[in-house]
C-alpha cells in the first residue's frame, strides 16, 4: 500500500504540485467501476490528513456501492490553467469509529456517511512549459517518470 506520506518522500515536489491542485477547488471527478465494469463518474470531495488521501460518500450512495464491491478509482482534481492532476489506486473503506472520526471535520454529517482512504498507485500532474506538454508520473518505488511533447 502507498500511502500520500509515501508519495511526499518519493516525489516531494510533483506531490506537493499535485496536492495544491486538489486543494484549489472544492470538488472533483471520481471515477468508479459499476457492477457490469463500466466506468461511473461522481463528484467528490478529497482531504488530506494523518499522511493519507481520503474522501467520503453519503451513506449508501452509488459511488460508494462501487467502491465496496471493487475499490479501484481514480480522481481527477478540478481542471485548471496552470495544471491538470489526477491520481489512482485502491479505495479502502474506513470502518473503525475513531479512525474514521479522524478523517472527519465538523461531526458526521445526518444519516452517516462511508469513509475512504486511498492506496495510491500512481499520480500525474500535467502542464505546460513553453511549447511542451510535460507530464511527469510517479508510481511507488518507481520514482518520477517525466514524458515531453511538443
Amino acid at each position: 500500500m502507498a500511502t500520500w506520506k509515501q508519495f511526499e518522500a518519493e516525489a516531494g515536489e510533483v506531490a506537493r504540485d499535485v496536492r495544491q491542485r486538489f486543494e484549489s477547488a472544492e470538488t472533483h471527478v471520481l471515477a468508479t467501476l459499476r457492477k457490469d465494469g463500466a466506468p461511473r463518474v461522481s463528484g467528490s470531495e478529497v482531504d488530506f490528513r494523518a499522511g493519507e488521501l481520503s474522501f467520503g460518500s453519503m451513506l449508501d450512495a452509488v459511488k460508494a456501492r462501487d467502491l465496496r464491491r471493487d475499490g479501484r478509482c481514480a480522481i481527477h482534481a478540478h481542471p485548471a490553467a496552470n495544471g491538470d492532476a489526477k491520481i489512482a489506486g485502491v479505495a479502502v473503506e474506513v470502518t473503525d469509529p475513531d479512525e474514521k472520526a479522524a478523517f472527519t471535520t465538523g461531526g458526521e454529517p445526518p444519516g452517516g456517511f462511508h469513509s475512504f482512504r486511498l492506496d495510491l498507485h500512481e499520480a500525474v500532474m500535467t502542464g505546460v512549459e513553453g511549447d511542451e506538454l510535460v507530464v511527469r508520473m510517479w508510481r511507488p518505488g518507481r520514482g518520477v517518470e517525466t514524458f515531453r511533447r511538443k
